[in-house]
């Protein structure tokens, strides 16, 4: 084989590494010298280096030569890792085509295919010229060819790839945001399966958390065969979640996103028949409940924040004033209505098991109840509806330490407080509701509230606790 290689192809190779030895241990030295930055630059400073190699690629067949073509994948990779004049030298020396051919013929070879994307994330990184070259080779059908593989080994460089792209150009971001575009992003979820990679989760937080793009990738995630939520919407929908958490004061989700996702919660409660339970936190490894947990949490994070009037020139004021629009206090109310009482209050009462349902997941009642907290922080319309749908004894019974809801009693106090935050009418709900024996509050002092009996009227109101 290496008999056939034209002098004038292996000679700069044999000479760089200054040995007369086999082309394995010539490319094994490369390797290892194209490591540092000084063996890097010592090597671009011999012009006939990475032309050599990029020949070498296209001479040698796929796949008898399989070994010797990774080789120099990987010297290929090295000598473009942040220098300039390689990196230049591959884009003069169409380095795109000649690695987009090798990876036709290779396209199920998972290792070769991860070498050859190597090799293009490190060109990509340098510049608009160089991301455009890659670009217009491979999308977007090389790239689902790819995507497709479905191997995790090929996902991270893919994503590497596709991000950088994303970045530096608004005309590809656009062409990524497309339908053909989502296609390589919906493929490559379903390779990686639940393993959060760091660049997905960059894509997935640019196109569906900053961009509006969840919908559309979220649709192609579903089975066809079957209309029911597959791991994949969990999985995507789990990443939205932690993108929203993590940058809660910096970002604000678009208002058809928020909308669309109060959809999948409306729909995965009616799909759930709450018979079952799980007794993990989210994710509890069944798409319907991850679907229904991890919504939840993204409307609870997207409600985070404050009163409508504070947020009106920002659009996280609008999400929240769509999603009460479209029934999100009813829907909140109607979910903690249909389950069992907290082991707290079941314990108390001493009767018999309760008609009630078992919160499907470990945490589903504190986030139901800390979304409804947030709602209705300083939003005194929201404050009315919960008392109009005679909700104020429903969230005083969450003050409540529950087994099954880590943090209740703490959500459930921040709700009441801004519940009854500067709101006469709930404050007085509250202290009839008291005196009446209906609810014992003793929390109600740890937000700074007690009950007494007004004067004027003789009936009884909240008022600020001093002692």
């Amino acid at each position: 084989m290496e008999a056939s290689i034209p002098e004038q192809v292996i000679q700069p190779l044999l000479l760089a590494s200054d040995s007369s030895h086999s082309l394995d241990e010539c490319l094994q030295f490369l390797i290892e010298a194209s490591k540092t930055d000084s063996g890097r630059s010592d090597l671009a400073s011999k012009a006939d280096i990475l032309p050599s190699i990029l020949a070498l690629l296209q001479l040698l067949p796929y796949p008898s030569s399989r070994h010797h073509l990774n080789l120099s994948l990987k010297v290929l990779r090295n000598l473009c890792a942040g220098e300039t004049r390689n990196q230049e030298a591959f884009v003069d020396h169409n380095g795109s085509l000649v690695i987009s051919e090798l990876l036709d013929s290779a396209i199920g070879d998972a290792e070769t295919v991860r070498f050859g994307l190597q090799v293009l994330a490190n060109v990509v990184v340098m510049g608009e010229n160089r991301q455009r070259d890659v670009w217009l080779r491979f999308f977007p059908e090389r790239f689902l060819a790819i995507a497709k593989v479905r191997r995790l080994e090929t996902c991270d460089p893919l994503c590497m790839i596709l991000y950088v792209c994303f970045d530096g150009s608004s005309e590809i971001a656009s062409q990524l945001s497309s339908d053909e575009g989502l296609n390589i992003i919906a493929e490559t979820m379903r390779a990686v399966g639940s393993v959060e990679y760091y660049w997905l989760k960059l894509l997935v937080s640019r196109l569906c958390v900053e961009g509006d793009c969840f919908p559309g990738l979220f649709s192609k995630l579903a089975n066809h065969k079957d209309s029911t939520f597959t791991s994949e919407h969990a999985f995507l929908l789990s990443m939205v979640s932690d993108i929203v958490n993590e940058r809660l004061k910096e970002v604000s989700i678009p208002k058809d996103t928020a909308h669309f996702v109060l959809g999948l919660l409306s729909q995965s409660v009616q799909v759930f028949d709450f018979a079952s339970a799980e007794t993990s936190e989210l994710p509890t490894g069944s798409a319907v409940i991850d679907v229904m947990g991890y919504s939840l949490v993204v409307i609870r994070d997207a409600c985070a924040g404050g009163s409508i009037e504070e947020l009106k020139n920002d659009s996280g004021g609008g999400n929240v004033d769509m999603l009460l629009s479209s029934g999100l206090i009813e829907l909140l109310l109607d979910l903690l209505r249909k389950l069992e009482p907290p082991t707290t209050i079941k314990k108390a009462l001493k009767q018999s098991p309760s008609s009630g349902k078992p919160c499907p997941y470990r945490g589903f009642r504190r986030d139901i109840v800390a979304a409804i907290g947030n709602c209705s922080y300083r939003r005194k319309e929201v404050q009315d509806e919960i008392r109009e749908r005679d909700g104020l004894l429903l969230m005083l019974q969450q003050c409540v330490t529950d087994d099954e809801n880590p943090f209740l009693r703490e959500w459930g106090l921040w709700c009441v407080r801004n519940l009854l935050e500067g709101n006469e009418e709930n404050q007085k709900v509250v202290a009839e509701l008291e005196m009446q024996g209906s609810v014992d509050v003793p929390q109600l002092r740890e937000i700074g509230l007690r009950v007494e009996i007004d004067p004027l009227t003789s009936r009884p109101k909240l008022v600020n606790d001093t002692t």
